[in-house]
């Protein structure tokens, strides 16, 4: 996939296409899915016009989620969302998918018969402490998965240190990522409010794994690109580039802004 063959030559940036509440959902309003596919395809549009490498599709706007078994009817409509993304956008836009809490097998089924390049996942390795629960990671059972299928071309983007949940034990970043990268990651997302904290994180990640492609997967803005993207290989933005914050618009000016400050670094 071409994005991860640019990871380690090129700093990426990926936006995100934050869905509403989808049908089946308990915060689900009657009516508004065709506003929603719309919205997202827009988004998209925006991201690649912006000259974003690609987009990550989650379901944020459910609000309340399963640990790792998503409804069928979520991941029919992510089925759905994404083909239509695929559809109207060109070959070279990278799309991921992200079904929350951590239905990494129905993310990598829409990723594998929706053409998306790969899937983003909450916990691949490991257990952390989330609003939904305990989210528990189970490597066997996703790479077991993903060969039945025949999906070892959807690549792994693993988080192992995240705004929306804490590991149990406390363990430390980089022991994590390499247990990702065990596990069959192709990459690793970090993040924390604190720029000085992320810093710390990447250092730590490259300092057992310099190899392994590190995306900044939170709190990154034009003001704080330049530091944050020093020592990483890409970044996941969303309310930086949506109108009015995380759920807005994609804006394609701000992505083009964006874009064009990290290509100079």
């Amino acid at each position: 996939m071409r994005l991860f063959e640019n990871l380690g030559r090129k700093k990426v940036v990926l936006g995100m296409v934050h869905l509403g509440a989808l049908p089946g959902t308990p915060f689900f309003e009657e009516g508004t899915y065709p506003a929603i596919r719309a919205k997202a395809i827009a988004d998209a549009r925006a991201l690649e016009v912006g000259g974003a490498d690609g987009c990550v599709v989650q379901n944020r706007g459910d609000g309340v989620y399963a640990l790792d078994h998503a409804d069928p009817v979520i991941t029919a409509a992510m089925a759905d969302v994404t083909r239509a993304i695929d559809e109207a956008t060109g070959t070279a836009f990278q799309i991921g998918v992200q079904i929350l809490r951590n239905d990494l097998k129905a993310a990598l089924a829409v990723a594998h018969v929706c053409d998306g390049s790969f899937i983003r996942c909450g916990a691949l390795v490991g257990a952390t402490v989330t609003a939904s629960g305990i989210m528990q990671g189970d490597p066997y059972d996703v790479q077991a998965y993903r060969s039945r299928i025949r999906a070892m071309n959807v690549k792994l983007i693993a988080e192992i240190y995240s705004m929306h949940f804490a590991w149990l034990g406390g363990r430390p970043v980089g022991d994590v990522a390499l247990n990702a990268r065990a596990a069959g990651a192709n990459a690793v997302a970090l993040c924390d409010p604190d720029e000085e904290v992320t810093l710390r994180l990447i250092r730590e990640v490259k300092a057992v794994a310099p190899d392994l492609p590190v995306i900044i997967s939170g709190y990154t803005t034009l003001e704080n690109v330049d530091r944050l993207l020093a020592g990483a290989d890409g970044a996941i933005v969303g309310s930086a580039f949506e109108r009015g914050g995380r759920g807005g618009a994609v804006q394609a000016d701000a992505v083009r802004e964006f874009v064009n400050r990290v290509a100079r670094l």
